[in-house]
């Protein structure tokens, strides 16, 4: 596995070349640089990296904002570092789904906690999201299948078991999922086959 992959957005270039040199000493790969949010949500789309550091207050868009567009594609975590510590930035940063939010000044040996746990939390983030998912496709698949067996035990007397038992064995005859074979007989059955 390659090193992490880092973008650091600050509109300070002092800023950002020691923000380089700690990750970089760190053993962190910069990427990419910005300035001001929108370069770096653009910068974030394109080069995809493993999580982006960056400043709140920026020109134009800020961090805050930037990181919402950046979480909401889930494109990377988004640690905040700021001068900054007011409860309404600490509140935006949340709802904005921010993975990690440090005041500065900060030490070279903060980052890296700061990093790793951002990381980590992304990474539990898009676990459970699929999760989630495959939990709402099993939910369908099953309403499906429960209103073909359904149909199939009015029109052929079949029990629940063998309904099921028959869908299963066309699914594995046609080796098709489940879900597929149970469309169909709703699609026949409203059209009256």
């Amino acid at each position: 596995m390659g090193r992490t992959r880092v973008i650091i957005a600050d509109d300070e270039s002092i800023i950002r070349l020691d923000l380089r040199e700690m990750m970089e000493s760190l053993g962190y790969l910069v990427v990419g640089e910005a300035g001001d949010g929108t370069s770096t949500v653009n910068l974030a789309r394109e080069l995809k990296p493993d999580i982006v550091i960056m400043d709140i207050k920026m020109p134009g868009m800020d961090g805050i904002d930037a990181a919402k567009i950046l979480t909401e594609e889930k494109i990377a975590p988004v640690l905040l570092l700021t001068a900054y510590s007011q409860r309404e930035l600490v509140q935006r940063a949340k709802e904005a789904g921010v993975a990690g939010y440090l005041v500065k000044p900060f030490r070279e040996q903060d980052l890296e906690p700061a990093i790793e746990v951002a990381l980590s939390r992304f990474e539990e983030f898009k676990t459970l999201e699929q999760e989630v998912e495959d939990l709402k496709e099993a939910l369908e698949t099953r309403k499906l299948v429960d209103r073909a067996k359904g149909i199939l035990m009015d029109t052929q007397g079949l029990s629940e078991a063998g309904a099921f038992r028959k869908i299963q064995k066309m699914s594995m005859d046609k080796r098709v999922p489940m879900k597929e074979i149970a469309k169909a007989i709703l699609i026949a059955h409203e059209a009256g086959g």
